[in-house]
């Protein structure tokens, strides 16, 4: 069983395009088309794989799309165990404005996961021998799934010994927080949303992130900042690395994804806490030198991790 296996109930055909301009009522010409697969943990298991980590997607995929991201996913040669529903696989729609280049995303629901459907996905990860060293449990939940879905996986990763990361929101987020985890990537929205707060200076933020490690509800918070950057929270300590300037011209699906894979690809090499959170940054940054939903390329993450300045703060008393 490799390392680290990743989950992804709500997987997405995605596709992106570019178009002169967005005008309402016109046709829009499109161009510089692009498909690949999609969805939380598919992401993130694809740049594991391109980091070296060994690692297995599991998804939940059914139809014409759920084929072509099965495909996808083969000629990438990231290893994958699809597990076939009866609804159709989700398709996201990116469009990039050239005239101004701002990007406009296009999320669809996905399909109604039928009980029967979720429980086997649940009985799989469960029944794994050997079980991994990380389960990444990451993206929205489809229609149908209950919302304590990630928090049953919690709780069972728990009395096994598995560390689990986690990447979501709303209901399902705070529902996996109350099981607790290992580790767990919020971005500011999905932190403010969590904790009821307006989290306005960034010291509140960093503050909130400390009080979900002090009471358990997460060993490490890798708080995402956007375009100020990142914090990584643990009972160690805290650690901060400002953004660096790169343009998002070419689109930003995806970034959170790299971030999260290369911050756990580090931490699985058992890299200092400063050091994962320069990978993240590093391959967060580099998603965004990527054209459409194409993510980071290793080699421009490598060129760009020396450039990630991480600060060590004092921080809340953990």
């Amino acid at each position: 069983m490799p390392s680290v296996l990743t989950l992804t109930p709500n997987p997405a055909l995605d596709l992106s395009v570019r178009t002169a301009q967005v005008q309402a009522a016109h046709k829009l010409r499109c161009h510089s088309v692009l498909r690949h697969p999609g969805g939380g943990g598919i992401n993130v298991a694809r740049m594991l794989h391109r980091l070296g980590i060994e690692v297995q997607a599991h998804c939940l995929t059914g139809g014409v799309a759920g084929g072509q991201l099965a495909a996808l996913l083969a000629q990438e040669g990231v290893r994958t165990r699809c597990q076939a529903i009866a609804g159709e696989t989700r398709e996201n729609l990116a469009v990039l404005d050239d005239s101004n280049g701002q990007e406009f995303r296009f999320v669809m629901p996905g399909p109604q996961i039928e009980a029967q459907e979720w429980q086997a996905c649940l009985d799989a990860v469960q029944s794994l021998d050997p079980a991994p060293q990380w389960l990444v449990v990451s993206g929205s939940l489809p229609p149908g799934v209950p919302d304590d879905f990630y928090a049953r996986l919690a709780r069972w990763a728990q009395g096994c010994g598995i560390a689990l990361a986690l990447d979501s929101s709303g209901p399902a987020l705070a529902e996996a927080m109350e099981a607790g985890v290992a580790l767990v990537k919020p971005s500011l929205r999905e932190l403010r949303a969590l904790t009821g707060a307006a989290l306005s200076e960034r010291h509140e933020a960093i503050a909130a992130a400390a009080a979900l490690v002090q009471r358990g509800a997460a060993q490490t918070v890798a708080l995402s900042l956007g375009g100020e950057g990142a914090v990584l929270v643990t009972a160690r300590g805290v650690w901060q690395a400002p953004a660096i300037p790169v343009s998002a011209a070419q689109g930003t699906t995806g970034a959170g994804d790299c971030f999260l894979a290369a911050l756990l690809a580090a931490m699985v090499r058992g890299d200092p806490p400063a050091q994962a959170l320069r990978w993240g940054v590093a391959a967060g940054t580099a998603s965004l030198l990527a054209p459409g939903t194409a993510l980071a390329e290793p080699r421009q993450v490598l060129r760009l991790l020396d450039q990630v300045q991480v600060t060590a703060l004092a921080g809340p008393a953990l």
